[in-house]
């Protein structure tokens, strides 16, 4: 999909590796100045070095997404430098699985404040500058277990069914200025993790999608293209499952 993203910039955590970094590389084939946030400092200049190939503005920021000031810090430079910020994708996120009775405290709590906290301390600190240009494309990466459930993932299911709650909420929030705020949801994403499953798990995974694979790194970042892009200028409030069939 060719879109013209030319002149707006876009920021997406965790953008340093999978997903993220494979979204931030359909936006910058596209034209977009791409901030790639992250934690992994060797990982973020990598990744830059990478998209300024396509897009010689791209700049990877560290930024810690559960802490509410790093977000709105980052947020003001990024508009300071570049005088506006068109499109957010709160990709960051992270999983840290078990059984319920086994699960600790801790570990609750970390998913959640990084997979859905960090969603709303970067949307908050974004959504002021996109007020003030009246415009703006917010996509929040959701996942297919937001809707299915997976064993020893209660943390990771709550954390990303609370981010569509959000997106519809915000979207009502947002419409009236021409501020689009949307969802896509993964399912099974060939990455880094797959690839390094037992092929008994991975043949088990394939038979619960119709497809008859796994999806691919272009395919959620396609989506995201086509969410920032003029072509979805009426959609808002919605949640594209990019999931082979998975969940239908």
């Amino acid at each position: 999909m060719k879109v013209d993203l030319k002149g707006q910039t876009a920021i997406i955590t965790g953008g340093s590796r999978g997903i993220g970094y494979g979204i931030a590389v359909a936006l910058a084939e596209n034209g977009a100045t791409c901030i790639i946030t992250g934690r992994n400092e060797e990982r973020l200049k990598q990744a830059e070095k990478a998209l300024q190939v396509l897009e010689p503005s791209c700049r990877g920021m560290h930024l810690q997404v559960e802490n509410l000031k790093n977000a709105e810090t980052l947020a003001k430079a990024v508009y300071e430098k570049y005088g506006r910020i068109d499109i957010l994708v709160n990709n960051a996120g992270m999983t840290s699985d078990q059984l319920l009775l086994r699960m600790q405290e801790e570990q609750w709590d970390r998913v959640i404040e990084t997979n859905l906290k960090g969603v709303f301390n970067c949307t908050k600190a974004v959504a002021r500058y996109m007020l003030k240009k009246r415009y703006g494309r917010i996509i929040n990466i959701s996942s297919v277990i937001a809707f299915m459930g997976n064993p020893g993932q209660a943390n990771y299911a709550a954390s990303k069914a609370g981010i569509i709650g959000f997106t519809k909420a915000v979207a009502r929030e947002l419409a009236r200025k021409q501020i689009t705020v949307n969802a896509v949801a993964p399912g099974y994403i060939q990455t880094d993790m797959t690839e390094k499953m037992e092929q008994k798990a991975k043949d088990g995974i394939l038979s619960l999608i119709p497809q008859g694979r796994l999806g691919r790194v272009e395919d959620v970042a396609q989506a995201v293209l086509f969410l920032a892009s003029e072509a979805a200028s009426y959609i808002t409030g919605h949640v594209l499952n990019v999931s082979g069939g998975l969940y239908i």
